[in-house]
């Protein structure tokens, strides 16, 4: 699970490659230590977060679903049967998750 210290992390790494600071344990900039290199602003840091945020949130259906479907195994076990006897257990199986956690977030259905 993602925080607000990785995201900030994140945010400074991807502003300001190459760079180094020390932070507080909550990722505030206390020293920068990169004179080359310049600082970005609190404003553009905390506009990256948001972003992270926004992306990271946008994806809770597909770590739900990750959780929700058969094992790697079992789903292989399930598309060898299907092909053996002609049935659709596996794509039910996918199909079920699929509509327990749909995309736009709404799940559990």
């Amino acid at each position: 699970m993602e925080n607000n210290y990785t995201r900030r992390k994140k945010a400074i790494r991807e502003l300001a490659p190459k760079c180094a600071y020390h932070s507080e344990a909550d990722g505030t900039i206390i020293e920068w230590l990169t004179p080359d290199v310049s600082q970005p602003s609190e404003a553009d840091i905390e506009a990256k977060v948001a972003e992270y945020k926004t992306e990271y949130d946008a994806q809770e259906y597909a770590r739900n679903r990750k959780s929700e479907y058969p094992s790697q195994g079992d789903q292989n076990d399930m598309i060898y049967k299907d092909n053996k006897n002609s049935t659709t257990t596996h794509a039910d199986a996918v199909e079920a998750v699929k509509t327990k956690w749909p995309k736009d977030n709404s799940g559990p259905v």
